[in-house]
């Protein structure tokens, strides 16, 4: 938590648009245009659109992504895989899914299975 309190204090203000070129993104971050690029082929949650001639445009969410990685390379010195595993474990949709997990464990215990299986064969009973 402290770790997110900090990199929000010394993150940059995004602006308030829709979208962003990667120049603006790339200023905004103070790295290079190529980093973004490479970024973007090592991090498979980060995929700005394209505009119809082919420019790169970013969302806030994107952007916001993209502080996170820097933080993760530059400031706490993770490698590339570290980061993405960092991103991967920190993602909402992988702790809604664990709790999903731990919600089924607690009405059917470990495995779910004999049990729907139970229930399966007294509906059919009843259907027949």
């Amino acid at each position: 938590m402290e770790d997110v309190a900090v990199q929000q204090a010394e993150s940059p203000e995004i602006p308030d648009k829709l979208y962003f070129r990667i120049g603006e993104v790339s200023a905004l971050l103070g790295v290079e245009t190529y980093v973004l690029r490479y970024w973007e082929t090592e991090f498979p949650s980060l995929a700005p659109k394209k505009s119809g001639t082919g420019h790169r445009l970013y969302r806030r969410k994107d952007v916001e992504l993209l502080l996170r990685i820097k933080h993760l390379l530059y400031e706490k010195r993770f490698t590339i895989e570290g980061a993405r595993q960092s991103l991967h474990n920190e993602s909402p949709k992988l702790r809604s899914q664990r709790d999903g997990r731990r919600q089924q464990a607690s009405l059917f215990g470990n495995d779910p299975l004999p049990e729907i299986r139970k229930q399966l064969v007294e509906i059919l009973e009843i259907l027949k």
